[in-house]
């Protein structure tokens, strides 16, 4: 069953163009490591009311800051595992970690690993 990684992080709307950068170049060691999507989205209407507790509430969004969210699609968690593992011996991962600091704040990223209930 395929398997997704997903992330939730702020990022201030003024390093966006700095992060989009950094995650075109990460999606594609991801792609060439064998992930089968990798996707980015930048939030644009997370001012929600009708139902549920906005991003922007649940992540404590500081002013000027915007909700990125990310999907990683596998073939399955062991897929994925084996993939993550490539990746992160990646010398241009390595590269871009030691470049300097990362343009959101790492601490406050969400992260974790999901088997898909519905795939249509």
């Amino acid at each position: 069953m395929r398997y997704v990684d997903g992330f939730v992080l702020p990022v201030p709307k003024k390093n966006l163009l700095q992060y989009r950068g950094i995650a075109q170049k990460a999606g594609k060691v991801w792609k060439e490591h064998g992930a089968l999507q990798y996707i980015e989205a930048a939030g644009d209407d997370l001012d929600v009311k009708e139902f549920g507790v906005s991003f922007p509430k649940t992540i404590k969004l500081k002013p000027g800051e915007t909700v990125v969210i990310s999907f990683i699609l596998y073939k399955s968690r062991a897929h994925r595992d084996s993939v993550n593992a490539k990746v992160m011996a990646d010398p241009r991962m390595k590269k871009m970690m030691e470049k300097g600091p990362m343009p959101f704040e790492v601490k406050r990223m969400v992260y974790g690993g999901f088997t898909l209930l519905v795939d249509l």
